[in-house]
């Protein structure tokens, strides 16, 4: 019976959803929901650039350098970290090869993306043959 269910493993409040490579939009709707239930500021990591403070110099913006970090930029840019791990947890050995090598959550998100759903002009264009 177990096996029929659209997930490997049974749901838990404590472990991402485990991510095989099929059925990628039923895993991306509960990965949102967790992430967003584990800390809001873990899934605006995935949607937007990381946070790395920055301050302005002689009217441009660079990166502080870590030890000049407070404490809020220091909780803010570690949102990036935890949802890497979240994902790296989820996915399977297969999975997680593809985006090991990404610096970010983002792209990791982003790379998963659009191996599963496409580009933007792949969705339009499946969009368009339906219609």
């Amino acid at each position: 019976m177990a096996d029929k269910l659209p997930f490997g493993e049974g749901a838990s409040m404590n472990r991402p959803p485990l991510f095989c490579g099929v059925n990628y939009q039923f895993w991306k709707v509960r990965m949102k929901i967790f992430m967003h239930s584990t800390n809001k500021g873990i899934w605006e990591a995935i949607e937007n650039d990381p946070f790395i403070p920055q301050v302005k110099k002689d009217d441009v913006f660079v990166d502080k350098p870590p030890s000049e970090w407070t404490e809020a930029d220091s909780k803010k840019a570690k949102f990036d970290w935890i949802a890497k791990n979240i994902i790296t947890f989820a996915l399977s050995c297969d999975e997680f090869f593809r985006v090991s090598q990404c610096n970010y959550v983002k792209e990791m998100w982003d790379i998963i993306e659009v191996r599963h759903e496409g580009t933007n002009d792949v969705k339009r264009a499946r969009k368009h043959a339906l219609i």
